[in-house]
């Protein structure tokens, strides 16, 4: 009876498929499918996976592949045949690629041919696409599929490994029914329609990209394009054909989009939704964002990974005076703000944020003491320091280990950021806390000029005095680096751990 009352990840598709059958769902390079022809894949590779590979409920799969069609349909695949996916970041490579496959415990890994190579020999490894053999060339001979045992809410489906910026990467293991709900919670808070045209540019691995924009748009029926990447001028031209009118970036990718020399005189008016997180968006590039493009509705999307990832939207509507904000918590979200004893705070007040949700993992993959300080007092503690206001707008101040101790004063980076970004010359910046022996920890900011990354004009000195003239001096820089590019992990966050560890050495 478990499948009478249960909802799982690739039973969206399929009530989709039965609701619309023969409306496109997807397109990829020259590929497209419609409803009826996807939900019909995903069988197929269901039936590959467990004949072919002799897999069990419960088995965990990995995907270690770039985006395409057959990404999708591999994790759409596992969960219909009650396998756990475990996507992995297509940069890893060495130690870190076998980190998690072997703390995973993956029975089979499915990579693009050319990643292939990388996977430890010993370890099932089976092509993605790209060769005859592949699990995307079997789907043109469909065939049934019956499962052993039907997958049901309670049942893992994905362990979504974390992104690994302060410390090792930790598998949160989600349910079907956790990833429903909050697939719902993305539907009603970010006014996901069937007649959207979104365009799905950021890996897929990452739950921002596959969990709050592509399957819930596939929930509602709509018709979705996947990229290889964030490429600007491939996503002007389907703003320009009228293929695409929503779209998910981090701030970096939106910095990026906002700098290409063409993004002043390209046709962008019928690009109608931008959704932009993971993480914290400068307010003086949302400001530009707004002024080159005013029709744009924004979405501020906040979160995190054990949560499925959606905790908070701030809508368009809600933008004007605050643009900081990340929102209130969406449908299924409980939120509040707590200081270090667990004790809830006034509003106005700093504090770390906790959440009760259905959209919450089960805890940390074989990492009992992990999930056991995660989860204690009937609360998941995010890590995410934040002020939540009398209206019940939240605003994130940094999270707890990017905090500086500066003479014993602590220091909210973003702070320091938003400021350093008002100047004209300032293209990205990341403030981070080096060991002093004075401050114990000394406000620093790498910085990346426009242009070409040169400072002609522009000295250390100078972009310290223009923040000591918007700041306390104690929060001001005390040093400031030139770089060419920030280190970010390709779900747009800045590794904030690796520019520490990299300027310690240059001290």
């Amino acid at each position: 009876m478990t499948g009478v009352r249960s909802s799982t990840v690739d039973g969206i598709v399929s009530r989709s498929a039965r609701r619309g059958p023969g409306r496109t769902a997807l397109r990829y390079g020259e590929r497209s499918w419609t409803y009826a022809e996807l939900d019909e894949a995903v069988s197929t590779a269901s039936s590959v996976l467990t004949t072919s590979h002799g897999l069990r409920p419960g088995d965990r799969v990995a995907s270690y592949a770039h985006n395409s069609d057959a990404y999708l349909i591999a994790y759409l695949a596992c969960a219909r045949a009650g396998l756990v996916h475990v996507p992995v970041n297509q940069n890893l490579t060495g130690g870190d690629l076998d980190y998690i496959l072997e703390q995973s415990g993956a029975a089979l890994v499915l990579a693009d041919p050319g990643l292939a190579s990388r996977v430890a020999e010993g370890r099932a490894v089976r092509a993605l696409r790209d060769t005859p053999e592949s699990l995307l060339a079997e789907l043109e001979r469909p065939r049934p599929f019956v499962a052993a045992r039907e997958p049901g809410a309670e049942d893992l489906v994905q362990l979504l490994y974390t992104s690994g910026t302060t410390a090792q990467p930790k598998g949160a293991m989600m349910t079907h029914g956790a990833l429903v709900h909050e697939y719902i919670s993305a539907i009603t808070a970010l006014d996901l329609r069937a007649t959207d045209r979104p365009v799905h540019s950021l890996p897929l691995y990452h739950s921002a990209q596959m969990h709050v924009f592509l399957l819930p748009y596939l929930a509602v029926g709509a018709e979705n394009t996947i990229l290889d990447a964030p490429e600007a001028g491939r996503i002007f031209d389907l703003v320009e054909a009228g293929r695409a009118d929503s779209l998910f970036a981090p701030p970096t990718v939106w910095i990026g989009l906002a700098n290409h020399p063409e993004f002043a005189t390209r046709d962008l008016g019928g690009l109608r939704k931008a959704f932009y997180g993971a993480s914290i968006m400068p307010v003086p590039v949302l400001e530009r964002l707004r002024e080159r493009l005013p029709d744009l509705a924004f979405y501020n999307c906040f979160g995190q990974s054990e949560i499925g990832p959606l905790a908070t939207v701030l809508g368009p509507d809600e933008h004007d005076g605050r643009m900081d904000s990340c929102g209130r918590p969406v449908l299924f979200v409980e939120a509040k703000v707590v200081d270090e004893q667990g004790k809830e705070v006034p509003d106005g007040t700093q504090g770390e944020v906790v959440y009760r949700s259905p959209q919450l993992c089960q805890g940390y993959w074989d990492k009992p003491e992990e999930t056991a300080e995660a989860f204690r007092d009937g609360w998941f503690h995010s890590g995410d320091l934040a002020v939540r206001d009398s209206e019940g707008y939240f605003t994130v101040v940094d999270r707890v280990k990017d905090v500086i101790n500066s003479g014993g004063v602590l220091v909210a980076s973003r702070q320091v950021e938003d400021v350093l970004y008002t100047h004209p010359a300032v293209a990205e910046v990341a403030v981070v806390g080096l060991p002093d022996d004075r401050w114990i920890e000394a406000v620093t900011a790498v910085v990346v000029l426009r242009g070409d990354g040169e400072a002609p004009g522009l000295s250390e000195a100078e972009l310290i005095d223009h923040a000591r003239e918007r700041l306390a001096h104690f929060k001001a820089p005390k040093r400031v680096f030139f770089v060419g590019e920030l280190p970010r992990n390709a779900s747009g966050k800045i590794l904030k751990r690796d520019l520490r560890d990299r300027f310690t050495t240059e001290l």
